[in-house]
């Protein structure tokens, strides 16, 4: 059974995200929480598997409260997932810094939303491609970022740095496949051993390296 937090400060949003998760075999939901404050307090009692994250809410944001679910001890097996209404939101690249493991439009289908759930309990990351794509556009144009590339870089083969930059364009494991003539598992190979070799805790990290290293 996967556990469910619900974080969001409109009511009708969380009746609806209740009302799937309530509906699907597997999946419970944990709690609800109207404001950050609240969400970082419910993580903690309720321990859920996955934190369905706003980031715009009364008190301290969505970001605030990533950032502090993340650093409890008690919760290193709990994920966050933020839910944004727009693409061209300011706060998620940030958000997968402070370690969400992914993000996902407000509009996304109910199962794709599902799914996404259950990929990050899996170890997984969900990043919403066009969402990538458009932070990777506005980061390069608007000269924002600062470049510290991640100092065991080097340690990657010349394979594992461009299936990287490839994961930082939102592509999954079957996609940079096609890409690069793989087959899928040779594919996985090599992100686990990107991840391994730079310690990215999941798919969401490995993004923020490749940002901050200049790859993407």
């Amino acid at each position: 059974m996967i556990r469910v937090l619900l974080v969001d400060d409109q009511d009708l949003v969380r009746i609806g995200l209740r009302t799937l998760i309530e509906n699907e075999d597997g999946f419970e939901v944990a709690g609800e929480a109207a404001d950050g404050l609240a969400a970082v307090d419910e993580a903690i009692r309720t321990r859920p598997d996955v934190v369905l994250m706003d980031i715009r809410m009364p008190g301290i944001d969505g970001l605030e409260a990533t950032r502090r679910i993340v650093a409890e001890a008690d919760l290193a097996g709990t994920r966050v997932i933020v839910l944004t209404t727009f693409e061209r939101d300011e706060y998620v690249f940030e958000a997968l810094h402070v370690g969400a493991s992914g993000f996902l439009l407000k509009d996304t289908p109910p199962a794709h939303l599902l799914d996404a759930i259950t990929t990050v309990v899996d170890g997984g990351a969900l990043l919403a491609p066009s969402v990538t794509r458009t932070l990777i556009a506005e980061f390069v144009t608007a000269g924002r970022r600062v470049l510290t590339p991640h100092p065991q870089l080097d340690q990657l083969t010349a394979r594992e740095t461009e299936i990287v930059t490839l994961v930082a364009e939102g592509l999954n494991n079957h996609e940079i496949a096609q890409r690069l003539f793989l087959s899928p598992a040779t594919a996985r190979t090599h992100v686990s051993r990107a991840m391994i070799k730079l310690g990215a805790r999941d798919r969401a990290q490995l993004v923020v390296f490749a940002f901050q290293s200049g790859l993407a």
